[in-house]
């Protein structure tokens, strides 16, 4: 017999979530198995080495975020979703477009051109399936009357926002803790070996942007599904809850020296994948993308730094909490 989960998810029907939940995971099990995501490593490395070279052909200084942060994981979800190569230049465009939700009319045509190439690609997957995420539910949706056409879309995109701009949102952070930290900027150039170690301390470090507490903002919203004492404050079963995760990836009690951002750390039990029923689908595939950039970026450009102070740069508080607005860099 398992645990209940103590917490729901934020609209309150712990219940139902689960199993929503539940029937996701079982639907993208195979699409996010390790034999898939091995198999996919070539063709993300070749990814990872288009973008560079895209950089570099760029010339020195360069905008990080538009030539690396927001391609790269754009560039994944499509080969992972199964969009065409030949619409991946428009596919990232109209994300984009997506994305500026403070431009509503901008954000709506986004969308709208992202459904009609999904559309497209699911029509295309119902002739000639492939390896990809939208194959595998169009053939869930054989036995699954609720995996309609709209049902397939609405999921794609839905992984497609999820992966994109949480990844686009590391890559940021980690580019400026390593190159906010010469000594360990350092030690990852000289042994690209470290990337994975420091993929994950990417993951738990806060962006220098919002080191300071008062910099940060926002949580993760559950409601508690049973009563508990919590901190000394009691919780009741209804309640929300806002989990500041940030203060958990630098609690003493776990990690030694915390505020250290160290890309050889080997114990790092963090939670930026969050944990147990709402542990992130794509944290496997997340890793690799992350570990092939960070493993080969020093490596092509050893000379790598920021064009302007960190302290010059300011995050865009309409997008996520320490993501700044542009980031600079020159080799």
């Amino acid at each position: 017999m398992t645990q209940p989960a103590l917490f729901g998810g934020p609209m309150g029907d712990p219940d139902a979530e689960r199993a929503d939940h539940v029937r996701m995971r079982r639907l993208l099990t195979r699409s996010f198995s390790a034999r898939r995501m091995e198999s996919l490593r070539p063709r993300i490395d070749r990814i990872v080495g288009q973008v560079l070279d895209g950089m570099e052909a760029g010339g020195s200084p360069a905008g990080f975020h538009a030539a690396v942060s927001f391609p790269l994981p754009g560039l994944v979800m499509c080969e992972l979703l199964g969009i065409s190569e030949p619409d991946r230049a428009d596919f990232l465009r109209w994300s984009e477009d997506a994305m500026h939700m403070e431009h509503p009319a901008r954000s709506r045509a986004g969308l709208q051109s992202l459904w009609r190439c999904l559309g497209a690609t699911i029509e295309r997957g119902h002739i000639a399936p492939g390896e990809d995420v939208i194959s595998d539910m169009l053939a869930a949706g054989t036995a699954d009357p609720a995996m309609s056409d709209d049902a397939v879309a609405h999921l794609a995109s839905g992984l497609l926002f999820a992966g994109h701009g949480s990844t686009a949102a590391v890559i940021d952070r980690g580019i400026l803790l390593l190159l906010s930290h010469t000594t360990q900027r350092e030690a990852l150039r000289r042994n690209p070996g470290l990337a994975p170690q420091a993929v994950e301390e990417i993951l738990r470090c806060a962006s220098p942007l919002e080191r300071p507490r008062a910099n940060r903002r926002g949580g993760l919203p559950r409601y508690a599904s049973v009563d508990l004492d919590a901190g000394g404050a009691r919780i009741r079963a209804g309640d929300l809850v806002m989990f500041a995760l940030q203060d958990a990836n630098e609690d003493a009690d776990t990690f030694r020296h915390p505020a250290h951002f160290d890309v050889a750390r080997e114990e790092n039990p963090h939670l930026a994948f969050s944990h147990g029923l709402h542990f992130c689908l794509g944290a496997s595939v997340a890793r690799m993308e992350l570990q092939l950039l960070f493993g080969q970026l020093l490596g092509r450009f050893p000379l790598l730094h920021l064009d302007v102070p960190v302290e010059q740069l300011r995050a865009k508080a309409e997008r996520s909490p320490g993501r700044p607005v542009k980031i600079p860099v020159a080799w």
